[in-house]
């Protein structure tokens, strides 16, 4: 159908993507001066209150499609908070069925919350904390060059007693953090950042990391850096094997950077990404990654489950995860980071089945 034809869907489409772009360019604006702008990290943990609006249809202009390829959108929450600390959130884990979470934000906090369903869908986070990362010696993190967390995985244990990987951008480095009794402890040391990390800018560094859940390299750590191509084509990822980092690359479509990773039960990838014109507004792209083709040396081009734009309910999409829900179906949460922008930006936590390939009536966007 040609655009003539569908003149609504255009005209809401461009009023969206104005106001998302001009969301996005307030952002780059935001992130040029973010010492001045950013709230200071809080000194303590701290409980907060969370209001939690319901999203209900993903794509605004059919609202009865829940389909979309390989993803069925379950429900989705737009969050605030009057607590100061709360935005920015850049990594995402979801515990093991779905009842919990925690952000870690690029300001150098971290938080915590239940997650409430009506049914499936997400309908509230209750019994939320907020806490700063800390540093080596057990102080919260206070330069911004320290602060900027970007991914979070969980290597072992719960999101109440287990072990955390936080990878961070500016000063590069993928460090553990063990969780005790709930809240993020200090760092127990770091792992061994591949060469590659001198050439990372400072704000495109390590924006994704997760754990091989299965396949092949069960148990390996897999992180991508943001924006790393030297003019290849091709994303730059890598994978742990014993303590070295092996490098592997993702193709680069269309100009998209990678926000995070997160690994499926059989050892595949899912990875997030998202994409900014002035002209276009915000984007996002979910690709999957086959676990077979996850290896040192070699460059995937992985295959898109889904693409969208400002037609959609999305944002700075930056945050992923992945549970098995009620009868082992694959759960994937996203959450958005709003860069402390709050008149012009969001914080979208979103949820989709992931259904299996060939299941039917599957309505494409």
């Amino acid at each position: 159908m040609t655009d003539k034809a569908r003149p609504r869907a255009v005209d809401r489409r461009a009023v969206m993507g104005g106001v998302l772009a001009g969301a996005a360019a307030a952002f780059v604006a935001t992130r040029s001066r973010a010492e001045d702008k950013d709230p200071p990290p809080p000194t303590s943990i701290e409980s907060i209150d969370i209001d939690a609006r319901p999203i209900l249809h993903f794509e605004r202009s059919r609202p009865d499609v829940k389909r979309f390829g390989q993803l069925e959108f379950r429900g989705g929450l737009v969050l605030a908070s009057a607590s100061p600390n709360f935005g920015g959130w850049s990594g995402l884990v979801m515990e093991t069925d779905g009842q919990s979470l925690l952000a870690i934000s690029d300001v150098g906090s971290w938080m915590s919350a239940d997650v409430d369903y009506t049914g499936t869908r997400p309908s509230g986070l209750a019994r939320a904390r907020l806490g700063p990362l800390l540093g080596s010696r057990g102080q919260p993190l206070e330069a911004k060059r320290e602060q900027d967390a970007e991914g979070v995985a969980l290597v072992d244990g719960t999101l109440k007693n287990g072990t955390l990987l936080i990878s961070f951008e500016r000063l590069h480095r993928i460090g553990r953090f063990p969780i005790r009794d709930g809240k993020v402890r200090a760092p127990t040391g770091y792992l061994k950042m591949p060469a590659d990390a001198k050439s990372m800018r400072e704000n495109q560094g390590i924006e994704g990391v997760t754990v091989l859940k299965g396949g092949p390299n069960k148990g390996a750590v897999v992180a991508f850096a943001e924006r790393l191509t030297r003019g290849s084509g091709y994303h730059s990822g890598w994978i742990w094997i014993g303590n070295e980092a092996r490098k592997f690359q993702l193709q680069d479509i269309d100009g998209f950077n990678i926000t995070d990773a997160a690994s499926l039960a059989d050892g595949s990838l899912l990875v997030l990404e998202r994409y900014f014109r002035w002209s276009e507004g915000v984007k996002m792209r979910l690709r999957h990654i086959p676990a077979h083709e996850i290896a040192p040396g070699a460059r995937i081009s992985g295959r898109t489950l889904f693409q969208g734009d400002s037609s959609f309910e999305i944002d700075n999409m930056e945050g992923l995860a992945v549970h098995q829900g009620p009868g082992g179906a694959t759960v994937v949460s996203l959450i958005s980071d709003d860069n402390f922008n709050h008149l012009l930006q969001r914080t979208l936590f979103l949820q989709f089945t992931l259904l299996e390939e060939g299941s039917r009536n599957v309505a494409r966007p």
